[in-house]
């Protein structure tokens, strides 16, 4: 409609203003009309009833209210006759070749029509099984790509969860190396504390032991010989008495 309005001359537009003016409009209301999105109505998959092999039956359920059961009937033999009647019609050789040519297109319609109709229906299944089973593979494609999309947006929002464990896994391993390490520094501070420790008790000791053995040396050199002879003397009287003691009571 729109390629049709533009062929309209500018001529013409201003000889007819108004015309034109409705033309200029027009392509508007078609544009904004809302009858382009209606839906296309499906088409039917078989045809209508049929009287005699080419008459609708919607002609006779038309007829039937006005002209009654036979009214059809009659309209048609009325208008054959008129036809043959003012000559309008004429019968001749070609009229029996035609009524030969129908019979024998009857005959074969209704001979072969059935098997015709069947294969054709074959076909039409056929075709229609290859069109559902390619829609159904492209639902199922379709299918596999949604869940494939959750799926990654599922691992997308993981995603978050997984770095913030690779982080806390990394802050726990510098945490893990600092306690290590300063376990290290305090082990090897306390080892030399230990060393000296163990510096000052030798120093104690070995002072202690001289000390000692300063001492027993001034005390042995302190003793006189007649000293010494009088602390044997008195040492072997007291282990005589201490004899004594020990044979009375052993008797007793």
């Amino acid at each position: 409609m729109l390629s049709r309005l533009v062929l309209v001359s500018g001529h013409s537009l201003k000889n007819s203003g108004s015309f034109g003016a409705c033309l200029v409009q027009a392509p508007r209301s078609f544009h904004q009309s809302s009858q382009s999105l209606a839906p296309v109505p499906p088409l039917p998959e078989k045809g209508g009833k049929v009287r005699h092999g080419i008459f609708p039956e919607e002609i006779f359920t038309m007829l039937y209210p006005k002209t009654g059961v036979t009214g059809p009937y009659m309209l048609g033999t009325g208008l054959l006759l008129y036809l043959l009647s003012k000559e309008i019609y004429v019968i001749n050789h070609e009229t029996i070749a035609g009524a030969s040519i129908g019979a024998v297109i009857i005959y074969a319609v209704k001979k072969f029509g059935p098997s015709v109709a069947a294969f054709a229906d074959k076909l039409n299944a056929d075709k229609i099984a290859k069109a559902q089973e390619v829609k159904d593979q492209s639902m199922a494609s379709y299918a596999q790509g949604i869940e494939n999309e959750k799926k990654e947006q599922w691992r997308v929002e993981g995603r978050s969860m997984l770095f913030d464990a690779k982080r806390n896994n990394v802050a726990m391993l510098l945490e893990i190396n600092y306690r290590e390490r300063l376990h290290m520094v305090t082990n090897e501070v306390k080892k030399r504390l230990d060393y000296q420790v163990e510096l000052q008790n030798l120093h104690r000791r070995m002072e202690q032991e001289h000390m000692v053995n300063w001492v027993e040396q001034s005390v042995v050199k302190s003793i006189t010989p007649q000293q010494e002879k009088e602390s044997i003397a008195k040492c072997i009287s007291d282990l005589k008495v201490l004899a004594e003691s020990t044979q009375a009571r052993a008797t007793v």
